[in-house]
Parts: structure tokens; C-alpha cells; sequence
């Protein structure tokens, strides 16, 4: 089967969870090509139908799948291939986004959604999905933490908790995090910001705690990445994250006060080993080639109407 990714390319490259998925679409046989977006809001996209419309007559996908609303929508302003769209929280959180993306869902053949609370926000009335982005469980080995945090030249004695982003990233809310940590004492908190894929790896490893303070999510792969590397973690009720969580010792649910993350999260840093986080993305069927074999029906049915 041919599929046509249509997706952001704003940043000079395609995130990299949409990277992997279809990197494990490919490991099933599927041909895979992709159309970067670049434009922002809705005319800074639909400035790009007609390149798309280009890649369409030249590539002869079978079907489309199209990360995020806005894409949806492009994608879905030519009616010759059927489209599959997958909204990723952003897209539903946001109350501007939000009428673009019912568009979208209506225009789409299918709809993935990846967190129930989305779905209660979007209340689709075609055929969706519940299915979260998987993670690539080979990119995140176990590293034992001294050579972690040498290969990052970190302190040994210092404590450390991972910020689930850029701190210039208002939607992460770094101030709560930030005014958090400032209640205890020797605690650093990293930015996730500017490293490679495989020194997340190490990071994720090398950081006694993770933690995450934003005002809306999705199906954040922060999580899930923190969870195969097992290392404890601190959330607000965000997303999917209290559901993907669930039953694993040394991961916390809190509230949006600066007191209680402090307090929890001294609990996880004095949490000994790392936590059964990787079992417990596998028992929910979320490692990527799982995913894939998902999404690879769905456009099989997509195909078939």
C-alpha cells in the first residue's frame, strides 16, 4: 500500500514520533512518502494545496494520513484519495483550532484520536479510533545511571528531574514547574531541549525524576518515553497520562499546586530503582509495531470503502 504523510515541516524536519510510526509502517511493507507543510494557520496551509496536489499526481497514494487538524483539512480539500486523520491534543485543546478540526473530521474518511478526553472534546460522529502514538522501545536501552551522567557530564551527587519540554514553551507551563522545584533544596531541573534522539535516551536514564506541568495534552510520548526508560515521573492529570500510569509504583499524579509537586516529587526522588513503566506500555499495546499493525487496518478498511 502506498501512504501519503502529510504533516508539519516548519521546523525543517517531521516530529519525530511521526518519524518512527512510519518507520514501523515501513517494516510491515508499506511504501511510505512524505509532504511537509510549511505555513502556519489556515491560509499559511492552505498556501500549500497546490504542491500537494503535485505530490498526489506523481505519487499515486492509496490513502492519506495526516497528523494534526489543520494537515487534515488540507488534506482533505482534494477528494480523490481517501484521508485518515490523527489529532493529536493541540488540535482539540485549542478553542481557535478546534472548529478547523471539526471540519476536518467530517471531511475525513477516518479519525484517530489519541486520548479519550479529545474524543469527549470532539465528539466525532463518523468512524474514529482510540489509538495513541506508540514509542520505538529499541531507541531507549537501559543505561545504568554513572555512565549516563558522565556521557552528559553530569553531577554525580546532584539531584536531577527532566522538564517534559522547552522551558520558552508557554502550553509545557515551565513557571509551575519551575516554582516547584524552588521548594526543594540541591534539585536541578533540565530542559528537554536541543538534544538527539539518542541522548534523550541517556537523559531519561541519567535524571533521578520526570516531570511534567502542562496545561493541555494529548497522548504526550514524553510519558510514554519516560515510562520504557522507568524512570519515575511526576504529572498533572494531563492528556492520557493518569490512564497510562496506572498501577505503576514510582509515578504520581498530582494537582496544579506548586506544594504538592513538591512534595511528590521528593517522594520519587527518593524512589530506589527504576519503575515497571516498560511493562506496562507493552500491557497496553504501545510499543510502535503494535500501533502499526493498527493503523495498517485501518486504512485496509479505508481502502476497501
Amino acid at each position: 500500500m502506498k501512504i501519503l504523510i502529510v504533516a508539519s515541516f516548519n521546523k525543517g524536519f517531521f516530529a519525530p514520533f511521526i518519524l518512527e510510526q512510519s518507520e514501523a509502517l515501513e517494516k510491515m511493507g508499506q511504501t511510505v512518502h512524505f509532504f511537509g507543510i510549511q505555513g502556519h494557520g489556515i491560509w499559511g496551509y492552505v498556501r500549500n494545496y497546490k504542491g500537494l496536489k503535485r505530490i498526489i499526481q506523481d505519487y499515486k497514494p492509496d490513502v492519506i494520513h495526516a497528523h494534526y487538524g489543520l494537515s487534515g483539512l488540507l488534506a482533505t480539500l482534494q477528494r480523490r484519495v481517501p484521508v485518515v486523520t490523527t489529532f493529536h491534543g493541540s488540535d482539540i485543546n485549542n478553542p481557535k483550532v478546534l472548529p478547523f478540526s471539526k471540519i476536518a473530521m467530517r471531511l475525513s474518511a477516518f479519525t484517530i484520536f489519541v486520548s479519550q478526553k479529545n474524543v469527549d472534546i470532539a465528539r466525532p460522529t463518523k468512524k474514529f479510533a482510540l489509538l495513541p502514538c506508540g514509542v520505538n522501545s529499541d531507541n531507549f536501552t537501559e543505561v545504568p545511571i554513572g555512565e549516563a551522567r558522565l556521557k552528559l557530564q553530569l553531577e554525580d551527587t546532584k539531584k536531577y528531574v527532566l522538564f517534559a519540554g522547552s522551558f520558552s514553551n508557554r502550553v509545557k507551563n515551565p513557571e509551575l514547574a519551575q516554582k516547584a522545584i524552588a521548594l526543594l533544596k540541591n534539585v536541578e531541573l533540565i530542559e528537554l531541549k536541543g538534544y538527539s534522539r539518542a541522548d534523550v535516551n541517556y537523559l531519561m536514564h541519567a535524571v533521578d525524576v520526570a516531570l511534567m506541568t502542562s496545561h493541555t495534552e494529548g497522548s504526550p510520548q514524553f510519558v510514554k518515553e519516560v515510562m520504557v526508560c522507568g524512570c519515575p515521573l511526576v504529572s498533572v492529570d494531563v492528556g492520557d497520562v493518569k490512564e497510562v500510569t496506572a498501577g505503576v509504583e514510582g509515578c504520581y499524579i498530582v494537582s496544579r499546586e506548586a506544594e504538592e509537586i513538591a512534595e511528590k516529587l521528593q517522594i520519587a526522588l527518593n524512589f530506589k530503582g527504576r519503575t515497571h513503566g516498560r511493562e506496562r506500555i507493552m500491557e497496553l499495546g504501545l510499543e510502535n509495531q503494535k500501533v502499526a499493525e493498527k493503523i495498517v487496518a485501518i486504512y485496509t478498511n479505508v481502502v476497501k470503502s
